[in-house]
């Protein structure tokens, strides 16, 4: 059984927010509060996870007011995720890391649980979401969410020799890994819960109908 206190959260808040404007997007308010609170708040509230951390390149001092600690990436150029998720495994202090968007505030409160369950019952090295996507008018497929991960931190190493050899596409990461699927599609699981808000006008869409 994976404990709480051996799971670390790290928050990806490490991005340029192009398809915002630019804007730091885990500071963009939803319902009254920065995203990023949101999701810090989401993680506290299902008890997965030991302690917190957010990965942030930009207004580090608002992200520490959050209360965790705040890392920006050490890899140049907003490398994308996979930087995120590098500085989170190496920041990290227990066997565990789980990543997790600053964009989706109505993200599952039991996420941590349901990877870690999957990813000790399936002896993998990695646990990933994946949840209810709507790809045609009124069609659903379940559908890999990447950005939503239970790592091994002994995956570091690899991690490392990708990213200098120039990789930063995750699942091309993951496929080198034993990875378990998790399905956020049971009954009582909101389908809204992986929606992330890319632009001003998905995340204003969001405060109306996911609030």
């Amino acid at each position: 059984m994976i404990e709480p206190q051996d799971i670390t959260g790290l928050i990806l808040a490490g991005g340029r927010g192009s398809r915002m404007g630019g804007v730091d997007k885990g500071l963009q308010t939803f319902n009254g509060m920065p995203l990023a609170l949101h999701t810090l708040t989401r993680l506290q509230m299902g008890g997965g996870v030991g302690q917190i951390m957010i990965n942030a390149n930009r207004n580090l001092a608002a992200y520490e007011s959050f209360g965790v600690p705040v890392w920006p990436d050490g890899l140049a150029d907003y490398a994308g995720p996979l930087a995120g998720f590098l500085t989170g495994l190496e920041r990290c202090e227990t066997p565990y890391l789980v990543t997790v968007p600053c964009d989706t505030p109505l993200l599952p409160l039991d996420l941590v649980p349901r990877l870690a369950q999957a990813l000790e019952a399936q002896d993998a090295e990695i646990a990933m979401a994946s949840a209810p996507e709507m790809v045609k008018e009124g069609q659903l497929r379940v559908r890999a969410q990447p950005v939503f991960c239970l790592l091994r931190v002994e995956l570091l190493e690899s991690l490392v020799k990708f990213t200098h050899e120039g990789g930063r596409k995750i699942d091309a990461w993951t496929a080198q890994h034993k990875t378990v699927l998790v399905p956020f599609d049971r009954p009582g699981d909101d389908p809204q819960a992986f929606f992330n808000a890319n632009t001003l006008a998905e995340l204003h869409q969001l405060e109306r109908t996911g609030a």
